[in-house]
Parts: structure tokens; sequence; C-alpha cells
């Protein structure tokens, strides 16, 4: 989760809403992509970390399933990221702060509960959450005015 923290930090710097991800090798630890928010910088609605880190992973590993992978995000995904999650076949999903507003795990469509919904991750939310949950409080602080 320190990886995917990281790069959450990196995406606020750029002015990015600072998510960051991390998809790790569940077997070994290795980190396979790490990246943050590139929604602002590619003109890509569709480039939230979540996505940046499967697509690359996926490329590196000349696979289009993630089978024994595990990702690592600090807000919860949105129904989206979700979705290609249950696409993607990613064994574990750790994520940090609840998003009871734009979730689509533990709120709104509850993406992995559906009928539709072909492989569930086991899901772990709450993993530091506090960090998790201040880089996005301080983010939109900012700019707010008053």
């Amino acid at each position: 989760m320190e990886r995917a923290l990281a790069e959450a930090r990196r995406a606020g710097e750029r002015d990015e809403v600072p998510v960051g991800a991390a998809l790790v090798d569940g077997a070994t630890g290795a980190v396979l992509a790490a990246s943050g928010n590139r929604t602002r910088e590619l003109n890509d609605p569709t480039a939230h970390a979540e996505m940046l880190v499967i697509r690359e992973a996926a490329s590196r590993l000349g696979e289009q399933r993630l089978v024994g992978c595990d990702l690592y995000v600090t807000l919860e995904p949105c129904p989206m990221c979700a979705t290609a999650i249950s696409f993607a076949r990613v064994r574990r999903l750790y994520f940090g702060a609840f998003d009871p507003k734009g979730g689509g795990v533990d709120h709104g469509p509850r993406i992995f509960d559906q009928a539709s919904c072909t492989h569930r991750p086991e899901v772990y939310g709450g993993i530091a959450e506090s960090a998790a949950a201040e880089l996005m409080r301080a983010f939109f602080r900012a700019r707010r005015p008053g």
C-alpha cells in the first residue's frame, strides 16, 4: 500500500485527484505496475490509476488475465475500475479509503455482488485508510474557496 500511497501523492502534485495503485505478483510480491491517476494529463476519463496498472501489467505479462495478482489502491474503486478488476481476474483487491459517493465495491452498484459479475476478487478495504483519506481531503480542501 505504501507504493500506492506514493503514487497518489505524485498524482496530487500533478493536479490529478490523488489516487494511486500498485499491482503485484501475489506469489513473489514483485511490483508489476504502479501509477497514479492521469485523467487530466492524458485527457482520458478512463485513465484511473487502477485502469493504468491493469493495462501495464497485462501488457508486460502478455496476458489479458492477471490471475494470481493483487491490486493495492488508495481509494475504493469506481464501478468502471471494479468491472475491469473482475474482467482481469485480479486475485485480491486491497483498498484504502471508502468512497460512499463514487465507489463501486462496498458502495453504489457493488459490482462484485452482481449476478453478471463472473469473477469476484477477495476484497480488503480500509487498508491505510486514514492516510489515503487525508490525501483526498487535503487535495479538495486546497481547491475549494473559503
